[in-house]
Formats: structure tokens, C-alpha cells, sequence
């Protein structure tokens, strides 16, 4: 259940971090027109969320469909797992191939078996199984995150209806951020946090050496992280926070008890961070297991430290290239799987990547800032309450810094 942020260093509404914060620089790259993974041609998002009248279950489902045609034409895509204690599911095909066609769905940790039928029964309606036989092949892509502080985890509400409504109703509008889709629920430095997106326009040149821009794109579900740690672009905001915070609960016998709670619970699963970096740059999945790598240091601007229980995992996919599959089946063969058969793909040159590399961990920076300025307080499952980041507060520490 959301609430209203009536609390003294919440008086503002919420706003993305550039408007925030107008004259801090987030970056050398210019974001693209809707600062969203969205900018990336051909890139869809839908995002829900499932909330319960009694307020114990706050959860979602983000759905992304990397480009309209998917089931045909896949891209190319790199993994790289900060830290492990997560789930994306798929990704060994990822990792063996090097394409990803399949949907992308993030959710919380135990919607992953529901989300992955989902997107079966989403293959199955969209793209025919005649005579009650499924004449294709799909490994479907599933990512997680715990959000079992403010969402009864025990009421498995997240079905694959719940998924198959997602991919039928996905847009290119800017992503809406916050408390929406799998980030319904979630926390970020123990403040509310969420989904997020942001994006980067990166001028280069096109095969024939003329001038063209290429978007980085990237959406985050932010969920893990210590107050003190957080930061933006570079000023110790967090720490200032869990001082001031620290005093009043030395004033306030409630407020000490939430605090600590929260901090028992953080301690035992710190919750985790996906990240889903889109682009049109035409990258081989070597390229784009680098850039996802990139996303590491864009978590590690705002505060993020690979934590022991924390599933830090991040996908990067290319639509610059559509790569043919479903090709073979048991009734169709449009090439010989004897015959090594080759097709035309535009390639970056290695030496020319610095500014994607650059722009990706901008992105994703500014990509949880989003999501942790939109979110609102909670008051979740079982009475938990995450406040939201202060913005007015946040705005008066930063003005001090003068960055």
C-alpha cells in the first residue's frame, strides 16, 4: 500500500533525478528523447502490479520484448553476473549462443515458475502450436529479485495470465518508474525502490562511414544496498541520511524499532539488482557481454557492492543485427544443419566501443536514481513500512556540495 509522503523531507512530489536535480551532471552522453530504454528502436515494455486490498501483497511483473518480431529474429546478447545469488533464467542458452529470442520478464523470487509458463502460454497463443503440438524452440528468459520485506511471498498472486497480459499490451512510451511492475515491492538502500530506466546517445558512423547515432538503453529493478553506501554523483547523500536518521530514532522508540528491523532483514537477503541494458549499436555477443559488465560500474557510482546474498545479474542485447532462428523444425528446414551456411552481420570495430562502454554505465547510474526518486513510502506486508528518499532533503544536501 502506498502512502503519502507527508514526512518532512518529502514535501516535494516525485520526479525523476534530472529534475530533481537540474544542474548536477549525470554523464558525458546526452540521454535520448524519453531517457528510457524505450529510445532504443524497437524496444517494448509493459509493466503491473498485483496488490492485495489488505496490503500484504505488493508485487509486479515488468515484461520486455526486445524488438516486435522476436520469435524470428533474434539479437544478439551478453551476460555478466556480479554476484550470483539470483536467478535469470535462459541464460546458459545466452551464454552458449550468444542470441536471445525470447521475452524478458523480471519479477519477484518465486513468480519465476509462473513467469516462465507465462511466456509459453504467450509463445503458444501468439505464435500457433497446430494440432496441439509445439513445432518451435524457446528457453524462456525469467529474472528475480526478493521482495518478501513488503510482499506475502506465501500468496503466490503472480500468474502466467498475469504474463501473458503483460506481452500483449508492451509500448514503446517511456517506462514508468518506481513502485510499478517487479519493483512494486522492492528496496534500494533502504529506502523504497523499484524500476528505473534511463538512456544514452552515442554519435558514430554506419558501415558506410556516415554519420549515426547509436542509443544505449538500460532498466534496472533496484533492490539491494545499505543507506550509508548510497550516493549521488559522488556526494555522500546516504550516510548524511543514516546519521540524521540515527539520531531521530535515538528520539523515537517506533522509528528504532523499524529501523533495525529492516537492518536484521537486510542483513540475512540484501535483495539484488537486474539489469537490462538495451542498444542498436551492432555488437557481437563478446561485445555485449563487456558491455553488460559496464553496468558494474554504474551500480558502483550509486553505492553498490556485490554483497554475499545479493543477485546482481545483467543482460545486454543488440538490435542491430537480426539474426534468423527458427529455421529447423521437424516439419521445415530453411538451411541444412550439415551445411555451415553463412550470413551478412554489421560488426562495431572493438576499437572504436569506449563511448557504448561509457554511456551503459551512465545509463544505469541514472537508471536506479530514477527508480529510487520515483518510488513512494509503503507500508507492506505484515505492517513494514520503507520510507521514500527525501527529496527535498536530498535536494538541500546536493545544493551544499554545489556539483
Amino acid at each position: 500500500m502506498l502512502t503519502s509522503d507527508s514526512s518532512a523531507g518529502n514535501k516535494l512530489p516525485r520526479m525523476r533525478i534530472r529534475e530533481l536535480l537540474p544542474d548536477v551532471h549525470f554523464g558525458d552522453w546526452a540521454p535520448g528523447s524519453l531517457n528510457s530504454i524505450t529510445d532504443v528502436p524497437g524496444v517494448l515494455v509493459h509493466t503491473q502490479e498485483i496488490l492485495a486490498d489488505n496490503g500484504n501483497v505488493n508485487t509486479g511483473v515488468t515484461s520486455i520484448l526486445p524488438r516486435q518480431d522476436w520469435f524470428h529474429n533474434a539479437c544478439y546478447a551478453g551476460l555478466f553476473s556480479f554476484n550470483g545469488s539470483g536467478e535469470m533464467t535462459g541464460s546458459h542458452w545466452i551464454n552458449e549462443t550468444g542470441l536471445l529470442h525470447s521475452p524478458i520478464i523480471i519479477t519477484n523470487s518465486f513468480a519465476v515458475g509462473a513467469a516462465y509458463q507465462g511466456i509459453y502460454e504467450y509463445a503458444i497463443k501468439s505464435q500457433g502450436a497446430a494440432k496441439g503440438q509445439v513445432d518451435w524452440f524457446l528457453l524462456p528468459i525469467v529474472a528475480e529479485t526478493f521482495d518478501g520485506y513488503l510482499n506475502d511471498l506465501t500468496q503466490f498472486p503472480i500468474t502466467p495470465a498475469h504474463i501473458v497480459k503483460g506481452l500483449e499490451n508492451v509500448s514503446g512510451d517511456r517506462v514508468r518508474e518506481g513502485c510499478v511492475g517487479g519493483g512494486t515491492g522492492m528496496i534500494c538502500h533502504y529506502f523504497k525502490g523499484g524500476t528505473g530506466s534511463s538512456s544514452r546517445v552515442v554519435p558514430g558512423l554506419d558501415t558506410k562511414g556516415e554519420p549515426k547515432n547509436y542509443t544505449v538503453g538500460a532498466l534496472v529493478q533496484a533492490n539491494y544496498g545499505k543507506k550509508p553506501n548510497f550516493r549521488i554523483s559522488g556526494v555522500p547523500v546516504g550516510r548524511i541520511l543514516a546519521q540524521e536518521d540515527a539520531k531521530a530514532a535515538e528520539l523515537d522508540a517506533e522509528k528504532k524499532r523499524a529501523q533495525e528491523a529492516l537492518e536484521r532483514e537486510k542483513e540475512r537477503k540484501d535483495g539484488s539488482i537486474i539489469v537490462i541494458l538495451a542498444t542498436d549499436a551492432p555488437l557481437h555477443p563478446t561485445q555485449l557481454q563487456r558491455l553488460a559488465k559496464r553496468a558494474t560500474v554504474g551500480l558502483a557510482r550509486v553505492g553498490g557492492q556485490g554483497h554475499n546474498p545479493s543477485g546482481d545479474i545483467f543482460l545486454a542485447f543488440s538490435t542491430g543485427n537480426r539474426i534468423p532462428v527458427q529455421s529447423i523444425s521437424m516439419e521445415r528446414r530453411a538451411v541444412d544443419p550439415w551445411k555451415p551456411t553463412p550470413f551478412a552481420a554489421d560488426l562495431v570495430d572493438d576499437s572504436s566501443i569506449n563511448g557504448l562502454f561509457e554511456a551503459a554505465a551512465e545509463a544505469t547510474e541514472e537508471a536506479i536514481y530514477n527508480a529510487v526518486c520515483m518510488a513512494e513510502t509503503m507500508v507492506g506486508n505484515l505492517g513494514h513500512k520503507i520510507e521514500a528518499l527525501p527529496l527535498e532533503r536530498v535536494r538541500e544536501i546536493m545544493g551544499k556540495y554545489k556539483i
